[in-house]
């Protein structure tokens, strides 16, 4: 009797063995029949990592490996039988309109001309001039910030606010002894770059300094900020040329791009048809 229970006993841990799925090489982790292996988390861990943020690191990543795992698992389990076709069919047509997607962005980047000439800019502009209004307020100005210690401040001042393109030598020697300055007032910026530029400009004084013309002259510890504003444009207002050229650009990149697509679109349907590839049964 007792060399049966141990023969019973042997056949059962045995049995236990043999249903218990076996350990597969270089596995670190399994749930159900799915492994994790060495593999999958070799470039996990950053080189220079310590040991015991590596461990985390990995326990980390096995354990949301198994928890999705077991929720897919659970979810096939589960979800009604016309839940899962529902999603299926989602899927299918996920992947179709990645693929497509995918497929047509690489055609259209080989084959759109990406130049875009003045006159196209400038035609689209006067066209639509409306759709391209200022979202904030523009200025043109020019501003410097030099040390009021500088031996040549009352020439500097007096050459900056009566400007003139023939000092032009004269800036390039002495606009590197200032702090900070921008001299091309030609360009229009957005109010938040004069916020950031000029610190002594804030929301609560601006309608009183930011004025086409104006003048200003504001001293900070050693430092005296020139300015001088050339324009302004206020919100809302139509929004100059120069300013919405990058806009314009990207307009009219994307309807070359749409115009090619459906020209490719309606070559590949009718390259097709005359292939004998796609037919419509009656």
């Amino acid at each position: 009797m007792i060399r049966y229970s141990f023969f019973l006993f042997f056949l059962m841990v045995c049995s236990c063995n043999y249903f218990k799925p076996e350990k597969k090489a270089q596995s670190i982790a399994r749930v159900g029949k799915s492994y994790l292996y060495k593999s999958d988390i070799a470039t996990l861990v950053p080189a220079g990592t310590t040991k015991e943020d590596s461990l985390l690191l990995v326990r980390d990543f096995i354990d949301r490996w198994a928890s999705q795992k077991l929720l897919i698992e659970a979810a096939e389990r589960n979800l009604s039988d016309a839940k899962k076709r529902e999603y299926n069919t989602l899927i299918k047509q996920y992947k179709i309109d990645l693929y497509t997607k995918a497929y047509i962005e690489e055609v259209v980047k080989r084959a759109v001309d990406t130049f875009v000439s003045q006159e196209e800019l400038k035609k689209y502009y006067e066209e639509n001039k409306e759709n391209f209004r200022t979202n904030g307020t523009l200025v043109r100005l020019r501003y410097i910030n030099v040390s009021k210690n500088n031996p040549r401040f009352g020439t500097i001042r007096s050459k900056f606010f009566d400007y003139s393109k023939k000092d032009k030598k004269f800036w390039e020697t002495y606009a590197l002894q200032c702090n900070s300055f921008a001299m091309n007032d030609s360009v229009w910026v957005d109010m938040s770059q004069v916020y950031t530029k000029l610190p002594f400009i804030t929301p609560d004084n601006r309608d009183e300094l930011v004025i086409a013309g104006k003048r200003i002259e504001k001293t900070a510890k050693n430092n005296v900020y020139l300015v001088k504003i050339t324009n302004v444009i206020d919100k809302n207002q139509i929004s100059p040329f120069e300013f919405s050229k990058p806009t314009l650009k990207e307009v009219l990149l994307n309807k070359r791009k749409l115009e090619l697509i459906k020209k490719f679109e309606k070559d590949i349907t009718n390259d097709a048809i005359k292939n004998n590839d796609y037919e419509i049964y009656k």
